[in-house]
């Protein structure tokens, strides 16, 4: 933060609002402080930061007014209809423009896309941070802010929005990943907070977790998750990557016991160290995707750029590939950067990543922890073409899944509404045939010639039978099988 005031500059005309029936000027905000949150809602930290403003409203009420600027960094977050998905998925209440011009974020002379700019109560700027576990600082200066001030502002400087509140009733809210056995079929029903167990027919054996977003050991519906992503299944445990809980937990699927086995519930920045033995009294941050090899569990740690390693023989975490750099840069170990890798799935030795926004596939051998790069271009090296790397292209991947038979790499191109295909042993990238309509696919998983597919943003988990082309969309039931 800065001591240096100057006048805010009033939004211009024409921008495109969300969550307000009308535009808001700062004039009207006179007498309350500001907040202007610069943000890609592709980014994990961005997400996270939503909590810290939900705080400091819920403290402050109509003495502040949030104020979320979208900067879109890739061609499928430019939407109207992304905006509102997202929206409605973190259930954002403050008003949100979409600056995908960034005419508002040159006006302020914004660098980065994680910032939020402070304008106090007559209307200058004061200052901007960024970054992680600001909470502290913007509770304390808006505090003095206030504190300063001679009259507050009368009543709310928005109106009540016009948006529908809540997800669209649908047996599934924003499926993440899946996790698919013979007979069996895991979905990570993210925006319903909760991990559900079906038959391969839809219908729900087992719920774990309420609808309500929480952090609690438990049995069945006693327990609580937040945002859960990746999942593996050993030894009749269920592991799952509670991202929102910054946690990893463990489902025993015969008793219905959910318990943490590494994680505090509060979001970490890259550790100093890389060895620690008490996995959970580590701040993890953003953990979303899980493989298994022997004893070692692997984890994307999204909020960190890095990869993980648990370890079920020891009771230890290791920090096995990244310096917490947001990049992409191969190299061994701690010489290698990814940016937000958010899936993995193991062949032989090596450990594939999908790293989401260097819209990358990379790959870590796991003897050597050496990392290259299989498909990706970089930061701004995103777009779709299919071929050979290094014309292949992919648009923030969320998703990928290990065919061992084939030696191929299935992946959820999430921002290119496609599913994709890489052959290990040429690198050559092809687009799968589906004969659906595909919005924003954030996990798949292949069993029996079968492709499981999270059609996320649509709220259903879609069927394709490679031998012969057809989908259909799994029948999720919620009402209990009596099986």
């Amino acid at each position: 933060m800065t001591g240096k005031q100057i006048p805010a500059p009033e939004f211009p005309q024409s921008l495109e609002w969300f969550n307000t029936d009308k535009p808001v000027n700062l004039e009207a905000c006179l007498g309350r402080v500001v907040l202007l949150n610069f943000s890609t809602y592709c980014s994990l930290q961005c997400i996270n930061k939503l909590h810290d403003l939900e705080y400091l409203k819920n403290k402050y009420h109509d003495d502040i007014q949030v104020i979320g600027i979208h900067i879109p960094r890739f061609p499928g977050e430019r939407t109207t209809s992304h905006i509102r998905k997202v929206i409605t998925r973190h259930d954002i209440k403050h008003p949100i423009i979409n600056d995908s011009d960034q005419r508002l974020t040159k006006l302020y002379g914004v660098m980065q896309q994680q910032a939020l700019v402070v304008i106090d109560t007559n209307g200058n700027i004061t200052g901007a941070t960024s970054g992680l576990d600001k909470r502290h600082i913007l509770d304390k200066i808006t505090g003095q802010l206030l504190y300063k001030t001679k009259k507050r502002a009368s009543g709310p400087a928005t109106a009540d929005s016009s948006r529908q509140s809540g997800i669209p009733v649908h047996a599934l809210a924003f499926p993440g990943r899946i996790h698919v056995t013979n007979n069996r079929v895991f979905i990570a029903d993210s925006g319903n907070n909760r991990i559900l167990e079906t038959t391969i027919q839809g219908h729900v054996l087992h719920q774990y977790g309420s609808s309500d977003a929480g952090f609690i050991d438990g049995h069945g519906t006693g327990a609580a998750f937040n945002n859960p992503q990746g999942m593996l299944l050993s030894d009749d445990h269920l592991y799952v990557a509670d991202s929102g809980n910054h946690a990893i937990r463990r489902i025993q699927l015969q008793s219905d016991e959910v318990v943490t086995i590494a994680g505090t519930g509060k979001p970490g920045n890259p550790p100093q160290s890389d060895y620690f033995n008490e996995p959970c009294d580590v701040n993890l941050n953003a953990p979303c995707g899980l493989a298994i090899k022997g004893n070692n569990i692997y984890i994307a740690m999204s909020g960190t750029n890095q990869i993980w390693a648990l370890s079920l023989l020891t009771n230890t975490m290791e920090v096995i590939a990244g310096n917490g750099c947001k990049d992409l840069v191969d190299g061994i170990s701690h010489l290698a950067s990814f940016a937000q890798p958010s899936a993995l799935s193991i062949i032989g030795n090596t450990l594939y990543v999908a790293d989401a926004e260097s819209s990358a596939i990379r790959a870590v051998d796991l003897t050597t922890r050496n990392v290259i790069t299989l498909v990706g271009g970089g930061l701004r090296g995103y777009g779709y073409n299919d071929g050979f790397v290094p014309d292949a292209k992919l648009q923030y991947p969320l998703d990928l899944n290990a065919d061992q038979r084939g030696k191929l790499l299935w992946v959820a191109d999430t921002y290119n509404n496609k599913i994709r295909k890489i052959e290990l042993c040429n690198n050559l990238v092809s687009s799968v045939a589906v004969d659906c309509p595909l919005n924003q696919p954030g996990g798949l998983a292949f069993s029996d010639d079968t492709l499981y597919i999270a059609n996320t943003n649509l709220h259903e988990i879609v069927r394709i039978n490679l031998r012969n082309g057809n989908s259909d969309t799994l029948d999720v039931n919620d009402e209990f099988a009596d099986i």
